[in-house]
């Protein structure tokens, strides 16, 4: 793998970790996780509000998923030679935008639409949050970066989304995205402050779209981010079902405290050693999805066993987004970008993918079928990891 720094103006070696930046960063990822989800914990509040049933409120997450699918490649490599402080900027103060127009408006369509850009501008942020990470530091805590500003993410699952939940019953959900406009705003304020300024890719030096794939190293990293997230995602999105069979169904608040809580453990340990093994890390993460699997296949009708398997569930994942965006940084050099809107891509497939498969699965098999589709998932996914392409990390 080049380990190369990203870009020339990358920060010197003896440069200590610019925490107060980094978690800049972090709450740019909280913010667009929060903003994606939240709908999904106020459809009965929200359908009342817009006049439309839970199941059309449920299109504003889809919306904002295609939004992010659609938009990450094409703006990202629209915007490659763009300074990245300004671009960021823009990024964020765009969901600022988009969640007032969802606080004030009354009209179904409008609101779609915005829910719509929300993940236009979400594609964007995620596809440049990792290279402006790893362009802070030295390249020997590039990882250790990239995990700390990759921490919005699993605090915004865990913590940000049933806290988010409870706001909105307490106080209105259109009141909820309104006081989300304002933390976007302080956050502005607060990136402009901390963050330093990047200058785009060099026109001589930007690669097309299928170089950047050719690049050795890129096509394994996507193959396991595309096995991994739909993997997840099949269990994630029916979870609910999934604990049924233990008896525990009711329970499900409990079961994804326990995963959220395993997942932030994860990216503390893997912000540890992740620059120094990067490609062991990602082995045992898909190793201990594939024991998870196996765990819930056996014995599904434990309410322990799911404990135990939730918890190395969440261990696992948590710190995959870090582990797969440092290794693409790594591989992909002064493409960086470019490859992580490529990643954002692939994950935004998995997600659609986990929802469509676990569908299918459930109405043909039952909930006794996902273990074994996440298992075999996760052979895909470990291959790739004992490939040639990533023993160069």
């Amino acid at each position: 793998m080049n380990d190369s720094c990203l870009l020339a103006d990358t920060a010197p070696q003896d440069e200590p970790l610019p925490l107060a930046g980094l978690l800049a960063l972090a709450s740019a990822g909280f913010i667009t996780i929060l903003t994606e989800a939240m709908p999904a914990g106020l459809l009965p509040q929200m359908g009342v509000g817009l006049g439309v049933s839970q199941a059309l409120v449920g299109q504003l997450v889809t919306l904002y998923a295609l939004g992010s699918l659609l938009a990450a490649i094409p703006l990202t490599l629209l915007t490659r030679g763009w300074r990245r402080r300004p671009l960021l900027l823009i990024a964020i103060g765009g969901f600022a935008l988009v969640n007032s127009v969802t606080a004030f408006s009354s009209h179904y369509g409008l609101t779609l639409v915005a829910r719509f850009f929300a993940g236009v501008f979400a594609g964007l942020l995620w596809a440049l949050l990792a290279g402006y990470a790893s362009r802070m530091v030295a390249p020997h805590l590039q990882g250790r970066a990239i995990a700390v500003a990759m921490l919005g993410a699993p605090l915004a699952l865990s913590l940000g989304v049933p806290a988010g939940t409870l706001l909105g019953t307490l106080v209105g959900w259109r009141t909820s995205f309104a006081i989300m406009t304002g933390l976007t705003l302080v956050l502005m304020v607060w990136a402009r402050w901390q963050l330093p300024d990047f200058a785009g890719e060099p026109a001589s030096k930007r690669l097309g779209l299928h170089h950047v794939l050719a690049l050795p190293g890129i096509r394994p990293v996507l193959w396991v981010t595309f096995t991994y997230v739909l993997a997840h995602n099949i269990l994630y999105t029916y979870i609910a079902p999934l604990l049924v069979p233990a008896g525990i169904g009711s329970g499900i608040d409990r079961v994804l405290l326990v995963f959220g809580l395993a997942a932030l453990l994860s990216l503390w340990l893997v912000g540890i050693w992740i620059d120094r093994h990067l490609r062991l890390m990602t082995f045992i993460s898909c190793t201990m999805f594939a024991v998870a699997a196996v765990l819930l296949g056996l014995w599904l009708s434990s309410a322990i066993i799911i404990y135990v398997s939730v918890a190395l569930w969440g261990l696992a994942f948590g710190g995959l987004p870090a582990l797969l965006q440092t290794a693409l940084a790594k591989s992909a050099g002064n493409s960086a970008d470019a490859a992580q809107s490529m990643l954002v891509t692939v994950w935004n497939l998995g997600i659609a993918g986990g929802g469509l498969a676990g569908g299918l699965m459930l109405q043909r098999g039952g909930v006794v079928v996902f273990p074994w589709a996440v298992f075999g998932l996760m052979l895909l996914a470990l291959s790739a990891t004992l490939g040639k392409a990533l023993h160069r990390r």
